[in-house]
């Protein structure tokens, strides 16, 4: 609890307090950092897309990749910018001219729902494979070997997983570079 706001001085006057309580900004600096905390995760994707699982390794980054995800419906995005099959590779060779020469070119990472068919996600891999782009692959979730199979209820106050992207090898059935 916070003091006096005025201290009785020797004399019987009373005179300001010179001390400042930072109690209160801590706390609230505190409450804003756990938000931060707990929101920051929530904000990896703007396109949702429910991920396959799989057991592979996480691979290491260089630089960021560029994102393509398939949604349910079949659309395809960009980052998070919805494009036509067509559009996608001249965007595509249009970034990749922007970066920096000597540089390794820049991965690309292939999202494609759980529910979409698979000849829709190769037909997108095949297009980016065919406009000269070798470092392309699919993205998976990390499978948990203790989580419950799909179906299956979760126990009662597990807080929600985190998708952790994982790599698979790319097109044409050789790991990417």
């Amino acid at each position: 609890m916070a003091g006096p706001i005025m201290k009785r001085a020797v004399g019987g006057r009373y005179r300001p307090m010179a001390e400042i309580n930072v109690t209160p900004m801590v706390d609230v600096m505190l409450v804003l950092l756990i938000i931060f905390m707990v929101a920051a995760p929530m904000m990896t994707s703007g396109v949702p897309v429910d991920l396959p699982k799989t057991s592979a390794q996480p691979l290491n980054q260089e630089q960021e990749p560029l994102t393509i995800s398939v949604n349910p419906e079949g659309r395809i995005f960009l980052q998070e910018t919805e494009v036509q099959l067509e559009e996608l590779v001249p965007r595509l060779q249009a970034i990749s001219q922007t970066q920096q020469a000597g540089q390794p070119e820049r991965r690309i990472f292939v999202r494609g729902d759980r529910g979409i068919s698979y000849g829709r996600v190769m037909e997108v891999m095949g297009t980016i494979s065919a406009g000269g782009f070798t470092r392309v692959a699919l993205l998976a979730e990390q499978a948990n070997p203790a989580a419950p199979r799909p179906g299956a209820a979760a126990p009662a106050g597990a807080p929600p997983r985190a998708p952790a992207p994982t790599a698979a090898p790319g097109a044409r059935g050789t790991a990417p570079r």
